[in-house]
């Protein structure tokens, strides 16, 4: 039985690629961050299934931030994948906690790659790498080979760790994995990321429980998958037997104003009725155009996307409709 090690396993992805590995039989180990207040919403299904089935879900707290907590994690998991998806991932709250970002996102993979080194050397590392590393593009679309232009401590952050990535496999020969995921969005998605605010406000208004819908930049455009069927490439990645790159995108640009439409028309809504805009939530340096071409996975992995634009939206909202994580 092969066993993983995931950080940030409550997270969107976290939760997804914990079920995929466990429905692949894997012993699955999630970092956890302490919180006050319950944060195992996205996994809760997994626990409970865990416990009463075969005990194959392990979940360990730690922090990107506590090299200790890292080391105990690893030597608890001895694993043959880990994949560490654990970031401060909001591109705009980044820029107002930029040292924090640069910590978590970027110094932390740092230190799991030390504590890796010392105690799971011949484990295989994935590092979720973003498209915000290519920032204000020099190429459209961006490509494997694309050079960086982050435009956000958080787009640095994972630049820094996609290089530090790249160091530790050809310093030390450690097999890691990068994986430059674009937009992946779901149902399960954070409520302070503009996809899921933006479902989430026109279930609310559809329901009269909520009056407007407050959004900065519309007019950027991002190349959006599903987070869920993203996990299943992420997981292909790592089954390689030689380290490498890969870039997941479904090479279609939407604008945020096109998901606002399809989002409230779903509803039979006018979204100009009940959208404004409020500057607070511009980012000081916008990144404005983001498409990737997948080409080197679809010819290596084998990959397709499934769901694109029109679909994810649709499913989104009627998760939201409904209740909270009722689509897989």
């Amino acid at each position: 039985m092969k066993r993983a090690l995931i950080t940030g396993v409550t997270g969107q992805d976290g939760s997804y690629l914990a079920e995929l590995l466990l429905d692949k039989e894997y012993e699955v180990h999630g970092l956890m961050r302490r919180s006050s207040t319950p944060n195992t919403g996205r996994i809760d299904h997994l626990i409970s299934q865990d416990a009463i089935m075969n005990r194959r879900l392990f979940l360990h707290y730690g922090d990107m931030s506590d090299s200790g907590s890292l080391d105990a994690a690893i030597k608890a998991a001895k694993p043959d994948e880990i994949y560490n998806l654990a970031a401060m991932s909001q591109v705009r709250i980044s820029y107002d906690i930029p040292a924090n970002t640069a910590d978590i996102t970027g110094v932390g993979f740092a230190r799991l790659l030390e504590v890796a080194r010392r105690h799971a050397p011949e484990a295989k590392i994935y590092q979720a790498s973003s498209s915000e590393m290519f920032g204000k593009v020099l190429e459209t679309p961006q490509t494997e080979t694309t050079p960086f232009y982050p435009r956000s401590p958080y787009g640095c952050a994972k630049a820094y760790a996609f290089y530090i990535g790249r160091s530790y496999r050809e310093g030390f020969g450690m097999r890691i994995y990068n994986g430059i995921l674009f937009n992946h969005e779901s149902p399960r998605r954070g409520e302070n990321f503009v996809s899921k605010k933006i479902v989430m406000a026109a279930a609310r208004i559809k329901r009269r429980e909520q009056d407007r819908l407050w959004l900065g930049n519309l007019e950027a455009k991002r190349d959006f998958g599903y987070a869920k069927e993203y996990m299943e490439w992420v997981w292909r990645i790592v089954q390689r037997d030689t380290p490498d790159d890969f870039l997941i995108a479904t090479g279609e640009t939407h604008s945020i104003e096109e998901f606002v439409e399809r989002a409230f028309s779903n509803l039979d809504m006018n979204w100009r009725d009940h959208v404004s805009i409020d500057e607070s939530f511009l980012r000081p340096a916008e990144v404005d155009l983001l498409m990737g071409d997948a080409s080197k996975s679809r010819a290596v992995l084998g990959f397709e996307p499934a769901v694109k634009f029109d679909g994810l939206v649709d499913l989104m909202v009627e998760a939201e409709m409904g209740c909270a994580y009722v689509h897989p």
